[in-house]
C-alpha cells in the first residue's frame, strides 16, 4: 500500500516537474515577481542550495527586488557589496523612474551584466555561478557575473615536468587557462569562441587560433565535426577528442593533448589549433602530426645538439619496446640459428628448466610488469615508487629462483618496459602493437614479426588528422621542412612553419646574420 502511494506520488512530481521544463523551454519572464519566484521554486524543487533572496528599497514595505544563486558558486562579496548594497541605497528622490537600464548603468556595480527573458538561459547561468536580479513590475531580469568558483592553483603538471622551461601549468578553470594563453600571445589575432556542450551539463568549451595563421579549411572541418556533437554530458576534453577524431578505432593519437600553456602557446603559433574544456586542465590541439609523439616542450629550451639527441633516443625506444619481445620469441622459438653458440646453449639452459613455452612466458610476464606499471601510477607517489621497485625486483628474482620464467625473459621485459617510459605519449599505442607483434612472432617466427610490422606501417601511414596525412612533413627532403622532425634543428634555421597546416610559412624573417635555407 505504501510502495503503491509512493509511486503514485513520485508519477505526480515526475509528470508536474516534466509540465514545468514545458513552460521553462516555451514561456518568458513574468512581469510579477511573486509568480517568477514561484516558477523558479518549481523549477529547482528539492534543492536547498538555491538562495533566493528579496530586497526592499523603500519604506513602503513592498518586494522590489529578489536575487538568486547558487550557494558554493558565487562571490559572497560581490553580492553584498556589489548588488545588495546598491540596490538598498538607491535614491528614490532623485530617480523618478527605476527601469533596467537604470539599474545596469546606475546601481550594481558588476562588470558583467546581461539583460533576459529567457527561463533556460536564466536556468543556466544560475548552475554556472551568475546571480539573477528580478524586479517589480519587469518582464526582464539581469544576469550578473558573480563567480566565486574554487579553482586549483596553478601548478606544473606532474605528466609534464621540464628541467627548463616555464613551470605554469593549466587547471580546471578554463577562464584561468585562457589568460595564461592570452598572456603569451598579446595580439588581437588570438581568436577565441566558445562552444556549449552536454544537454544536461553544459559544459562550456573554446576553440583557439590565430586568425593570420590558421588553415581555414581545416577551421571549417573543425566547427563541422564540433555542430554535430549531441551528447547529455562532457566532462573532460577526452570526450570531444574521441568524438572529433579522424581514426577512431586506430590505438594511434590523431589530435594532440598537453596541460602546458607554453606547448598550446607553440601549437598556436604553427597555425594549429587548440580547445579548451571547462573542467579540465588537459588542452587538445589540431591538427596532429605523428612526429609530435617524440617531441617535448624541453626540446626548445635545452641546446639543440642535446635536444636531437634526446629525440633520436625516443625515436630508438619506440623501435625497442615494439620489437624486442617479439623478435626475442621469434629467435628462441624458430630461428635458433641466428644466435651464436654460446649464447644460444645459455638461452636454452635456462629456458630448459621453465615449465612454460616462451611465448606464454613473454605474455604473462609482460601483463605483470603493465600491473606493476598501473599499481605505481595509482598509488600515492611515494608509495607507488616504493611499490613499483620492490614489486619488480622480488617478483623477478622470485620467479627465476622458481623457475617460473628465464632470466633473459626478464631483461628482455625490463627493457621493454623502461624505453616504453620514454615515449610517454603513444603508451596506448605501445601496448596494442606490442602484443600485436608478440602475437604474430609465436606463430609464424620473424616472418610474423616481418608481416605485423608491415600491417602497423601500413596502418601509420595512412593516418590523418583533419584531412591532413600525419606523415606529409616526412615526404619532402627539402631541409626546412625536416628541419623539426628526426632532429631539432637550432632556432635560426627554424625559418618556416609546417606548411601543411599554416598558411602563412614565414615564422623567422631575420636571426640577425645570414642564413642559408
Amino acid at each position: 500500500m505504501f510502495g503503491f502511494n509512493s509511486k503514485n506520488k513520485k508519477n505526480v512530481i515526475d509528470e508536474k516537474l516534466k509540465q514545468i521544463q514545458i513552460e521553462v523551454n516555451n514561456d518568458l519572464l513574468s512581469s510579477s515577481i511573486e509568480k517568477n519566484l514561484s516558477t523558479l521554486k518549481e523549477i529547482f524543487v528539492d534543492n536547498d542550495v538555491l538562495v533566493t533572496r528579496p530586497i526592499e528599497s523603500d519604506n513602503k514595505g513592498k518586494l522590489n527586488y529578489l536575487i538568486a544563486y547558487m550557494d558554493g558558486l558565487v562571490n559572497s562579496v560581490i553580492i553584498n557589496d556589489s548588488i545588495i548594497k546598491p540596490l538598498m541605497l538607491i535614491d528614490l528622490e532623485k530617480q523618478k523612474k527605476i527601469s533596467m537600464d537604470t539599474l545596469i548603468n546606475s546601481v550594481v556595480m558588476i562588470n558583467e551584466v546581461k539583460k533576459t527573458q529567457n527561463w533556460a538561459e536564466i536556468i543556466e547561468s544560475i548552475n554556472y555561478g551568475d546571480s539573477i536580479l528580478f524586479m517589480d513590475g519587469e518582464a526582464e531580469a539581469l544576469i550578473l557575473n558573480s563567480k566565486g568558483l574554487q579553482t586549483r592553483a596553478i601548478s606544473e603538471p606532474e605528466s609534464e615536468r621540464n628541467l627548463k622551461g616555464p613551470r605554469e601549468g593549466f587547471s580546471e578553470a578554463i577562464i584561468t587557462n585562457l589568460s595564461l594563453v592570452r598572456r603569451k600571445i598579446r595580439t588581437n589575432e588570438l581568436k577565441m569562441k566558445f562552444y556549449t556542450f552536454g544537454e544536461r551539463t553544459k559544459t562550456k568549451a573554446c576553440v583557439c587560433y590565430m586568425d593570420s595563421l590558421v588553415n581555414k579549411n581545416i577551421l571549417k572541418d573543425l566547427y563541422k565535426r564540433l555542430d554535430k556533437i549531441d551528447i547529455d554530458g562532457v566532462l573532460g576534453s577526452q570526450y570531444l577528442s574521441e568524438l572529433i577524431t579522424d581514426c577512431r578505432w586506430s590505438p594511434f593519437e590523431s589530435i594532440g593533448n598537453t596541460e602546458r600553456p607554453d606547448v598550446v602557446v607553440g601549437k598556436l603559433l604553427e597555425g594549429r589549433i587548440a580547445i579548451f574544456v571547462d573542467g579540465t586542465p588537459v588542452v587538445i590541439t589540431a591538427p596532429y602530426l605523428f612526429v609530435e609523439n617524440f617531441q617535448s616542450s624541453e626540446d626548445y629550451y635545452l641546446n639543440f645538439y642535446y635536444a636531437s639527441f634526446s629525440r633520436l633516443l625516443r625515436m630508438l625506444a619506440l623501435i625497442i619496446t615494439l620489437i624486442v619481445p617479439a623478435f626475442y620469441i621469434a629467435i628462441v622459438a624458430f630461428h635458433h640459428e641466428i644466435l651464436p653458440t654460446p649464447l644460444l646453449v645459455s638461452i636454452t639452459m635456462d629456458s630448459s628448466s621453465v615449465p612454460f613455452p616462451t611465448g606464454i612466458e613473454a605474455f604473462v610476464m609482460l601483463i605483470i610488469f603493465d600491473v606493476l606499471k598501473e599499481t605505481g601510477i595509482r598509488m600515492s607517489s611515494n608509495v607507488g615508487q616504493a611499490l613499483s621497485i620492490v614489486g619488480a625486483l622480488v617478483i623477478g628474482q622470485s620467479a627465476v629462483t622458481a623457475k617460473f620464467v628465464s632470466a633473459p625473459m626478464i631483461i628482455v621485459v625490463a627493457i621493454t618496459g623502461i624505453t616504453s617510459l620514454l615515449v610517454p605519449k603513444m603508451n596506448s599505442a605501445n601496448i596494442v602493437c606490442r602484443y600485436f607483434l608478440l602475437f604474430c612472432a609465436s606463430f609464424l617466427g620473424l616472418e610474423g614479426l616481418a608481416c605485423g610490422l608491415l600491417l602497423i606501417l601500413i596502418h601509420v601511414l595512412n593516418l590523418k588528422s583533419f584531412g591532413v596525412s600525419q606523415f606529409v612533413p616526412m615526404r619532402s627532403i627539402k631541409y626546412q621542412e625536416i628541419k623539426d622532425i628526426v632532429i631539432r634543428a637550432p632556432w635560426w634555421q627554424m625559418i618556416t612553419r609546417p606548411s601543411v597546416i599554416s598558411t602563412d610559412k614565414v615564422r623567422l624573417k631575420s636571426s640577425g646574420e645570414n642564413t642559408d635555407d
